[in-house]
């Protein structure tokens, strides 16, 4: 798939104008368009091209490490108990209805773990499947709110490199992911997540429903655990892919190694800074 569109791209740029870069930048979108996007993803909103998307991660951003300090310089931190408890809640019924579409869409019926090819076909359960795709998109954006609240509350030790990185990244990939493979393998990420988003925003309602729950809130720790089991998991399913005989295409496999990679080690490293080394510092005093 890749290698066809480079040839296709440079055959497009030696024939044409290479000094007009908005119109090579313009056929080249278009030749993606026909190649190789999902037409069944034009209908959605958002997702004619990834400008909008991008654009909604910039001023994130923006608001983040620019306009909301500002906004909070001289005002005291919010508390927010009753919008967090309700959209922690709002949060663990979305992750769990993504959870439970994953799996009736078929990952607990014909799909299977070791390869799984996309189906393009515009029938019920390939249809579900993008349908489910397009909704998990969109909850990524839905979760830029977890950054605003940092923000409003003055919680600016929990606004670290990797929390905006992976909320940052997250919505393009789950764009990608619609626009080009809405089902098979590429889903396989997706309901882990969910699951483990169930377990975090479960934790996250407790903890904002006040001091006398803490005594349940014992299992941070392991959440941390779960996090990166999930990409333990995905790393094992990716090589598997490319390790066999899978027509799973290659360099959507390989992409998926990559970003699975990348978050276990940046989780790993949160880990051992926030358990590890506290606890031998622990030992350490005592």
């Amino acid at each position: 798939m890749a290698s066809g569109f480079v040839k296709i791209a440079m055959d497009e740029f030696y024939s044409h104008n290479p000094n007009n870069l908005t119109g090579l930048v313009q056929r080249y979108w278009m030749i993606v368009e026909d190649e190789l996007a999902d037409p069944r993803a034009k209908n959605f909103p958002l997702m004619d091209n990834p400008i909008p998307s991008i654009a909604l991660v910039i001023a994130y951003l923006a608001w983040v490490l620019v306009i909301g300090p500002i906004y909070m310089r001289d005002r005291k931190p919010m508390q927010l108990r009753n919008t967090l408890i309700l959209y922690n809640a709002g949060q663990v019924l979305l992750s769990g209805y993504m959870f439970y579409e994953h799996l009736m869409a078929g990952w607990l019926n014909d799909y299977s773990i070791t390869c799984q090819l996309i189906d393009y076909n515009d029938n019920v359960r390939s249809r579900r499947m993008l349908n489910l795709c397009y909704v998990y998109y969109i909850s990524k954006l839905t979760e830029f709110m977890d950054t605003v609240f940092f923000v409003l509350r003055k919680k600016k030790s929990q606004i670290t490199w990797l929390h905006l990185y992976h909320h940052s990244l997250t919505p393009l990939e789950a764009w990608f992911l619609v626009k080009f493979i809405a089902g098979g393998n590429a889903t396989f990420p997706n309901i882990l997540n969910n699951f483990v988003h169930v377990c975090m925003y479960f934790y996250y309602m407790m903890s904002a429903m006040g001091p006398q729950y803490q005594k349940y809130l014992w299992w941070k720790k392991y959440m941390t655990e779960l996090q990166i089991a999930q990409f333990i998991l995905c790393i094992a399913h990716t090589i598997r892919a490319l390790c066999s005989d899978c027509r799973f295409p290659a360099f959507v496999s390989g992409l998926l190694l990559v970003n699975a990679s990348i978050f276990f080690i940046l989780f790993m490293n949160f880990y051992i800074q926030a358990y590890k080394k506290n606890h031998a510092l622990e030992k350490k005093i005592d």
